[in-house]
């Protein structure tokens, strides 16, 4: 008998945390890999394809900014057309535009790629960790299986780009997209073939067309705000126009939502505690834990001048701690609870961060940076497991999709948000060329995201109920 889109089945023990897991650690592995893999391909690609200095910011940008306002929709999707639909839908999705993306000859057509891309990512990152939160019960073995997803998650984030670095080396920019299709395609497979079908769609649930349209709209011009102005200025006639369309188009979306029948976002989940707190942390730990590796990404290329391989390499230690971070996150759950040990994350990282930047200096060496890696990437791993704990946790099967589609939607904007801040704090260091000036705004910006960890280690602990009971 075919399974219904509402009632998942689980899979058996034997199977729990092997291949149907695996499955889902590749997929999120790819979309942390796509995130940042083109990086050190920028320059070939900028040559090759004939990219202005001001437009090849686009070949990051599109991704980050389709992704971040698609994801609502995408949750949502997960839920009411099926969650391995979604899936294989979405890797199908990666795979396409990778291919062309490889034979791509002109610079709109890529941009146009990594716009799909990004879609991609937005339709699989909820459906798979929808897949997790519906196939594992909850408790220690969703416990366990959040945190090989989030290892998996975290080790692509950093070694995207070591790898990029290697393939460009060795078989040019192109080999970024075209590493994608087979591993997308695999996983597609992999995915139809290994978990339930969803059945038919339950048709008393409506899509709610109106509340889509407003939802991504606003959040992709809000996002595209965020990237674009601190490059173009917040003044800029582009920038007051994304930013005004975005304002009416969320607020047309509060509108549609208290009066549809069946909204986007059920009104159910914006009274639950434990996703609402989830969501505050998502923004806090995107806004200060993933700025860092571009401030890290200076330090090593324009203070120490690594080149671009060398700069994936010194990733490497990041990529292996936050991922045994992970690990030691689910195992502290049982003992300390989840806002306990969301608390002890973001408080390691602030930690982290000013033996960080009492490391920084022209005459220190990578060894010097160490136990500040250490302490942040531990600290790091823990709260990525223990956010999505909290933000699956006590929600209905058939409301998984849109709670972490909510719960990622904040993780994007919070990064967009923090980054943009972080630089401006820092006294705009990605146009500074005095390495001294350029070393203190570093500085500055590790400093200033220590203090916000830190606040934000101390108001989860104000919290007198754990996010998840």
């Amino acid at each position: 008998m075919q399974l219904s889109v509402t009632e998942p089945a689980r899979v058996s023990h034997r199977q729990r945390l092997g291949i149907p897991l695996l499955v889902l650690a590749l997929a999120q592995l790819v979309i942390a890999l796509d995130y940042n893999i083109v990086y050190v391909a920028l320059p070939d690609i900028g040559e090759q394809l004939g990219f202005s200095d001001h437009d090849l910011q686009w070949v990051v940008s599109a991704y980050v900014v389709s992704t971040g306002g698609f994801l609502l929709l995408g949750g949502r999707a997960a839920d009411l057309l099926g969650r391995r639909r979604m899936f294989v839908t979405a890797a199908l999705l990666y795979a396409g535009s990778s291919l062309v993306g490889g034979f791509a000859q002109e610079p709109s057509v890529l941009i146009a790629v990594r716009a799909v891309q990004g879609v991609g990512g937005s339709l699989l990152f909820p459906a798979t960790l929808a897949l997790i939160n519906t196939l594992y019960e909850e408790g220690p073995v969703r416990n366990r299986a959040l945190a090989l997803w989030g290892a998996a998650g975290a080790g692509g984030l950093c070694f995207g780009s070591l790898l990029g670095g290697v393939l460009v080396d060795a078989f040019g920019w192109t080999s970024v997209f075209f590493v994608n299709v087979p591993v997308a395609g695999a996983i597609a497979l992999a995915g139809y073939r290994l978990f339930p079908a969803d059945g038919d769609r339950d048709r008393s649930r409506r899509f709610d067309v109106a509340g889509a349209l407003t939802a991504t709209g606003g959040l992709t011009l809000l996002v595209f705000l965020l990237v674009h102005a601190p490059a173009v200025g917040w003044l800029s006639s582009g920038a007051l126009a994304s930013a005004g369309a975005s304002v009416v188009l969320l607020v047309l979306f509060a509108v549609v939502e208290r009066r549809s029948r069946d909204p986007l976002v059920p009104e159910r989940l914006l009274r639950h505690g434990g996703l609402l707190a989830a969501m505050g942390v998502t923004a806090l730990y995107s806004a200060a834990f993933s700025s860092l590796p571009y401030f890290l990404t200076l330090y090593f290329q324009r203070v120490h001048g690594y080149s671009a391989l060398a700069t994936g390499f010194a990733f490497l230690v990041p990529a292996v701690v936050v991922a045994l971070g992970t690990q030691a996150g689910e195992r502290s759950v049982s003992v300390l609870g989840v806002r306990r040990m969301l608390a002890g994350g973001l408080g390691l990282g602030a930690v982290g961060a000013v033996a960080l930047v009492l490391a920084l200096g022209a005459d220190r060496g990578y060894p010097a940076l160490l136990p500040g890696i250490v302490l942040i990437g531990i600290g790091q791993g823990a709260a990525w497991t223990g956010m999505w704990i909290a933000a699956s946790s006590g929600v209905a099967a058939g409301d998984q999709g849109v709670a972490s589609g909510v719960a990622s939607t904040t993780l994007q904007v919070g990064g967009a948000v923090g980054l943009a801040v972080l630089v401006a704090v820092a006294g705009g260091i990605g146009q500074q060329s005095d390495a001294d000036a350029l070393l203190d705004g570093i500085r500055t910006a590790v400093l200033v995201m220590s203090a916000a960890l830190a606040c934000g280690a101390l108001a989860t602990l104000a919290v007198r109920r754990s996010p998840a009971r």
